[in-house]
């Protein structure tokens, strides 16, 4: 974290826990000027501290039930392979995360459905049509004790 002070850390540590808050509120929170919290946000978004700003919606509640994580083994590991499945997964609206991974599998995918049926659709219409898949296995959530999206800083 080269480049950021304390002011800075604090900065992003209240925009973590809340992304609505604005300059005024954070400038008053850390009593430093609106000017100076307003330059200094920018430049983290700039630097790319700060990648983007969202609302956390209750999956639940959007009708997105299941959860399931894929680890997915290619048949081959070339450089374009690796790069041309991470294009088309990433146009898949139920992938919700794509990580390269070390060890038995490829690449572990975070998928996000309204339930059992609509996974077994998009397993067979989508996922199952990419080439070069060797094998996929699929674990499914069945409740969740943490899910935070801040980092510790």
């Amino acid at each position: 974290m080269e480049n950021i002070d304390p002011i800075d850390i604090e900065i992003l540590r209240l925009l973590q826990a809340d992304a609505t808050l604005t300059n005024k509120e954070i400038a008053f929170r850390l009593h430093r000027s609106v000017a100076t919290v307003h330059e200094r946000v920018k430049r983290l978004k700039r630097e790319g501290y700060i990648k983007k700003m969202v609302a956390i919606l209750d999956r639940k509640k959007i009708n997105q039930g299941l959860i399931a994580f894929s680890q997915v083994l290619l048949n081959d590991h070339a450089a374009e392979t690796l790069a041309g499945f991470e294009r088309e997964v990433a146009k898949f609206s139920e992938v919700m995360e794509c990580f390269q991974m070390t060890g038995t599998f490829d690449f572990i995918l975070r998928i996000a459905t309204t339930d059992m049926d609509a996974y077994h659709l998009f397993y067979r219409n989508k996922l199952a049509t990419l080439p070069n898949i060797r094998s996929v296995q699929s674990f499914f959530v069945l409740s969740e004790t943490k899910s935070e999206t801040a980092y510790p800083l």
